[in-house]
């Protein structure tokens, strides 16, 4: 009889640990400790995916736009967009002498990041410019990959595109498998954007919003060519996201995510809509494992965004307590 017992103890255990191992393979957030955020994600996406609930939204209309630069990767401490601005820069430098002692140009030459930050993004815009243009659309991407497949960040080592974060990765395909449309809407250039993101994120192309500089048609040895020009086409920032929105897809979002006050009018926008919607800020408060930063930031600036989201109730993400894993261990190829 003892034996009988002992054998049902061991087998009882092992469906235990078989139906465990089952539902954790069948979570498709593993990176997301459980908790609010974690709840509030799942809460949503169940209510608007349910024919029987009033809350339910046609898969046409799921819309879902992600921030990139501190939402979807690390931003510190600098945009990425920036390093290779500043890389180019030195690069193009022999052929501009002038560049030494005209600012920002010294800053970038120089190294020195808190005197080109002085200016904020017209610093960033003013390098843009002379690095930027003078290609073609098709030479400018290649530019691009080749770039990020030997840049490194300056803390980690790591390429930048290994610097994304899995609990977002995970979110994406979370939402696409739920019938959603991702979309990225950044502050950043869309033609640095699109060479990668595709291979990093899973979002096609034409799936990507950003800041743009004017492009223009010409016929170049024989072969017609988008030439890009040194001046500013479009700021995909602030007030600009919701303008972005509207011109590249056509609907009001059901879903947004971001992590700073950049972000703050994509973010109303996509509430103010009727029906069920869902906002979300990365809140960077882990200095052991990434970075700790809000209110006091050059860069991914979070004040009135986050006091918005608190008074309303959107979700704020935790990353210390929510996320059990920040970055991907694998490396993506280019």
């Amino acid at each position: 009889m003892k034996k009988a017992n002992h054998q049902l103890i061991i087998l009882v255990c092992i469906i235990f640990c078989f139906t465990t191992a089952t539902f954790a393979n069948d979570d498709p957030l593993p990176s997301w400790n459980e908790g609010e955020s974690k709840e509030a994600i799942f809460s949503f996406v169940n209510k608007i995916t349910n024919k029987n609930t009033s809350s339910y939204i046609q898969p046409a209309e799921r819309i879902a736009v992600f921030d990139n630069d501190g939402t979807l990767w690390a931003e510190q401490p600098m945009y990425v967009q920036l390093v290779f601005a500043i890389d180019r820069v030195k690069q193009l430098a022999p052929e501009h002498p002038e560049w030494k002692n005209k600012y920002p140009f010294d800053a970038a030459l120089e190294g020195d990041i808190n005197k080109l930050l002085k200016n904020g993004n017209r610093s960033l815009m003013a390098l843009i410019m002379a690095s930027h243009a003078g290609t073609t659309t098709d030479e400018f991407s290649t530019i691009v990959k080749n770039w990020l497949s030997s840049a490194k960040h300056p803390k980690t080592g790591r390429s930048y595109t290994d610097m994304v974060y899995l609990p977002m990765l995970e979110l994406l395909t979370y939402l696409r498998s739920n019938d959603f449309h991702t979309y990225i809407v950044s502050g950043g250039g869309v033609e640095f954007m699109r060479p990668w993101i595709g291979k990093v994120y899973g979002i096609p192309p034409e799936q990507v919003i950003g800041s743009s500089i004017k492009t223009k048609f010409i016929m170049k040895n024989g072969e017609p060519v988008l030439m890009r020009l040194p001046e500013i086409n479009f700021i995909d920032d602030k007030e600009g996201k919701p303008i972005g929105i509207h011109q590249h897809i056509g609907r009001r979002p059901i879903a947004a995510f971001g992590n700073s006050d950049g972000d703050l009018q994509m973010l109303q926008w996509t509430m103010s809509g009727e029906g069920k919607h869902f906002a979300m800020i990365v809140h960077h408060n882990d200095a052991k494992r990434e970075w700790a930063y809000d209110r006091k930031s050059h860069i991914g600036h979070l004040d009135k965004a986050l006091d918005e989201a608190k008074s309303k109730g959107w979700t704020i993400v935790d990353m210390k307590t929510d996320w059990k894993q920040i970055y991907i261990t694998k490396k993506v190829s280019h």
